[in-house]
């Protein structure tokens, strides 16, 4: 095939190295963008390049932000005391978006993963203890909201084991059976989870 524009050529193979983009979509991708205007592209490329300079990670909770600490570890009126662990950032704004939680968060950036390379050391655990060590924010309940998948449950059978050390709650979110689901579409280990995590009615 004979490439009539190296410049487009370029934009695609960048374009396509985006997470759950292909060449076909990166090259509808590119397409459109020639299509738009001169201030629209240059608005679209001012907004990243201010992407990676303005954001940055909250130093307490771990979450991306504009300012540090963010908004959620300076808002007062989030409850003190209960922290909410996650494993990116994107569970934050997940939970967020539910309204229920109104306690504070830590990011861990990940999950223990030994076929990846990835130790207790490479995720914020130690940052974790250090805020329930540290007197002046006083933790009492620490809420695990990690992925159920075997790295996910790894990693919380491993902070549970190092909360125990310290006089402090330690509960995690229920997993069972999402609503609107019929009882013979779920699988067997969902299913005994539902079981394993059932409340009184």
């Amino acid at each position: 095939m004979q490439i009539t524009s190296e410049a487009l050529e370029r934009a695609i193979e960048e374009l396509a190295k985006l997470p759950g983009t292909g060449r076909k979509s990166a090259r509808r991708i590119a397409i459109y963008l020639l299509k738009q205007s001169d201030e629209r592209v240059a608005t679209l490329a001012d907004s990243l390049l201010q992407l990676k300079k303005s954001v940055s990670r909250c130093s307490v909770c771990g979450t991306i932000t504009d300012s540090d600490p963010c908004s959620i570890c300076t808002n007062f009126k989030r409850k003190n005391g209960i922290v909410c662990v996650v494993e990116e950032f994107q569970d934050v704004y997940i939970i967020e978006k539910t309204n229920e939680f109104r306690g504070r968060y830590h990011v861990l950036g990940g999950t223990i993963s030994p076929l990846d390379n990835i130790g207790p050391d490479n995720l914020r655990i130690r940052e974790l203890l250090q805020r329930i060590a540290d007197s002046e924010e006083e933790i009492t309940e620490v809420i695990l909201a990690l992925n159920p998948d075997a790295e996910g449950e790894a990693t919380a059978y491993y902070i549970n084991k190092l909360l125990q050390n310290y006089d402090v709650k330690i509960t995690r979110i229920a997993y069972g059976i999402p609503m609107g689901t019929e009882l013979e579409f779920i699988d067997e280990v969902t299913l005994s989870r539902a079981f394993a995590s059932r409340t009184v009615f």
